[in-house]
């Protein structure tokens, strides 16, 4: 456990305030120049060599200026949060401002989501011949479905799966699949499916940082969690999902070593640590953020333990029924080095991720990574300094998914699950309405002048 035994803080003077200022500005404008590098290398690279496979590095998107029925609601939506959020976050009830972050949320992916129109912004995100629909006529029998599923895997196997079937457990197809077994089957009930859910995932980081640090910083962050730029990917991608489901995992895990009914919300935590793995095997990093969160918490072993037989739930099953994890993994790597994950060069990509990562956090989030990596260092107060741990933890994660070579391309889309986490930082910033319109001005910049890949 972190123990409470640091000073208290100082009040910044005004020079000081100023100096902070300066820094998160040079933080910010160093994320943007690494983004304009990444841009025009990635430009020379692929115009010469063409192996990064991307039309406007370092992101998976088409220049395409637009404008679309989304327009006027996402301008409306951003200016009310700017406007309103910081002040609404300090003085509503805890569960009403959950509530509210989530229904804005909504607005907010919805309207980014609805700049492109219903049917290429949404209806058909998930049907292209790389997704996840386009199988689903091959899970009549489940069962023998995912026997078979380690069968199609590799590019020369017959009837291979498509990319993002192959480079995922079944459980993500099987998502979809039982949608439509329920009568929620095509492209617009899976993309309302996925911003329906995924954004949930900001309510879920808002209750581990309550839990794990303070109030007063969780209300702080709710506004930049709403206007993540991120959402442009939220809506509609199968990663949304994703992230909702691993950051309710470790929001449970939070509130279980923190003494919250740690019998049932610790197997809550397990069961979906469990679900998520079976969606990605990217997910498997999320022990990273875990471990920052036993780090942080006052009670471990229960619900540990909980959690740990919550967890063992979904591989049993999903191992009874004929499916493999670990061969599907391995088979996996194949498939990747057969494709363009084969052809996209490691040397450019290992930097180039994070310059797709400051386009879905935010420049406002570089700035708080950097008070945070300060507040580490001064220890000044013990919420923050919690906070801080937890958020680099998520960053933690992000390395070693860099480092790894299986994350070259798309981390716009890919690491969203983990990147939201990072977002958090935000609520050691000060003056938030000017950090707040800087990401959503980035946002609305993306999806009006990019036909983004997602």
């Amino acid at each position: 456990m972190i123990r409470d035994l640091l000073p208290e803080a100082r009040p910044d003077t005004g020079a000081g305030a100023r100096r902070d200022l300066r820094r998160d500005l040079y933080a910010a404008a160093a994320a943007a120049l690494l983004f304009a590098v990444a841009a025009v290398v990635g430009a020379v690279i692929q115009n010469r060599y063409g192996t990064l496979h991307v039309n406007f590095a370092p992101l998976l998107a088409e220049w395409e200026p637009h404008l679309g029925p989304g327009t006027p609601a996402a301008l409306a939506v951003a200016v009310a949060v700017v406007v309103h959020g910081p002040s609404l976050a300090g003085r509503l009830p805890w569960r009403s401002l959950l509530a509210v972050t989530w229904v804005t949320g909504m607005a907010w992916t919805w309207s980014l989501a609805l700049v492109d129109g219903w049917h290429r912004g949404i209806a058909v995100q998930l049907t292209t011949p790389h997704e996840y629909l386009r199988v689903i006529d091959r899970f009549h029998d489940i069962p023998a479905a995912l026997r078979d599923f380690s069968g199609h895997i590799l590019l020369e196997s017959p009837d291979n799966w498509p990319a993002h079937v192959a480079g995922h457990p079944p459980g993500a197809t099987l998502t979809f699949v039982l949608l439509d077994r329920i009568g929620l089957g095509g492209g617009g009930w899976a993309g309302a499916w996925c911003i329906t859910v995924g954004t949930t995932a900001a309510v879920a980081v808002l209750v581990a940082v309550r839990a794990l640090s303070d109030e007063g910083l969780a209300r702080r962050a709710a506004p930049f969690l709403v206007l993540a730029p991120g959402a442009v990917w939220v809506g509609t991608s199968a990663d949304g999902y994703f992230a909702a489901v691993a950051a309710w995992a470790v929001a449970l895990l939070a509130l279980a070593v923190m003494g919250r009914r740690p019998g049932w919300t610790g197997l809550a935590s397990g069961l979906l640590f469990g679900w998520a793995v079976y969606l990605s095997y990217g997910l498997t990093l999320l022990a990273v953020i875990a471990a920052a969160v036993l780090l942080l918490g006052s009670r471990r072993a229960r619900p540990l333990l909980f959690a740990s037989a919550g967890f063992l739930v979904v591989p049993v099953v999903f191992t009874v029924l004929g499916f493999d994890w670990w061969e599907a993994y391995r088979l996996l790597v194949t498939r990747y080095h057969q494709g363009v994950g084969g052809e996209r060069p490691y040397g450019y990509w290992v930097w180039a991720n994070f310059a797709c990562t400051v386009v879905i956090a935010g420049l406002a989030t570089v700035a708080g990574l950097r008070r945070a990596g300060v507040t580490l260092v001064r220890r000044t107060e013990r919420a923050p300094v919690r906070l801080a741990i937890l958020v680099l933890g998520a960053l933690g994660a992000l390395l070693v998914a860099d480092l790894s070579g299986m994350s070259k391309a798309e981390t716009e889309r890919i690491w969203l699950p983990f990147a939201l986490w990072l977002l958090p930082a935000c609520a050691l910033l000060r003056g938030p309405r000017g950090w707040l319109a800087g990401q959503a001005v980035l946002a609305l910049l993306v999806n009006h002048l990019l036909l983004t890949g997602w």
